[in-house]
């Protein structure tokens, strides 16, 4: 399987768009750049998010000869790097929007040069690797349990591990709007 093949989740087929494909998305999903919340997101907002951010990653990574200092195979996997590099593809949207002003993307590529600073830091304390990863290290702070010992797993197979981990992440979030409905679902039914 490629990165580019759909996603599939029970009872819910998540079909990439196009990359040459018109502005407006299925299921009503906003067609302009929009900052995106990653603790907030719908499932189906979450799927098409996701699948649209590893491809504008693998992207960037070829177009500018990213190593795994910069942009591991796991990036996915720590959140400090989704974070940013989501807020980067956003910069990038905005910066080569046809409306935008010309200079537009030499400020992206000024404030790239800056992120992937930011990046190569964070993939340094994390830990991750071509070929390993771990998740990254926290401290626990006076007062609190212990942080979990953090163990080092070998990288088989990036896209079968990016599927896995959307497909998961999906999967807890329709888990969490079900329980929300289930529960207004009772409460209605009470009143």
């Amino acid at each position: 399987m490629t990165a580019d093949e759909p996603l599939h989740f029970p009872g819910y087929e998540f079909e990439p768009p196009t990359p040459d494909g018109p502005d407006v998305e299925a299921d009503r999903l906003p067609s302009v750049p929009h900052p995106v919340n990653w603790n907030v997101l719908t499932s189906d907002r979450a799927a098409f998010e996701w699948v649209e951010l590893d491809r504008w990653v693998n992207w960037l990574r070829r177009t500018y000869g990213l190593g795994p200092s910069i942009i591991p195979p796991l990036w996915h996997r720590h959140s400090e790097l989704v974070w940013e590099l989501s807020a980067l593809h956003l910069h990038w949207l905005c910066a080569y929007d046809e409306e935008q002003h010309g200079s537009a993307p030499l400020g992206w590529h000024q404030d790239f040069a800056e992120a992937r600073e930011r990046l190569h830091d964070w993939v340094a304390a994390c830990g991750s690797r071509l070929d390993r990863d771990r998740a990254t290290r926290q401290t626990a702070w006076p007062g609190e349990d212990p942080a979990p010992s953090v163990e080092e797993v070998t990288i088989e197979d990036r896209g079968a591990d990016f599927r896995r981990f959307v497909v998961e992440d999906v999967a807890r979030r329709r888990a969490v709007e079900d329980a929300f409905m289930a529960e207004a679902a009772e409460s209605n039914h009470h009143t």
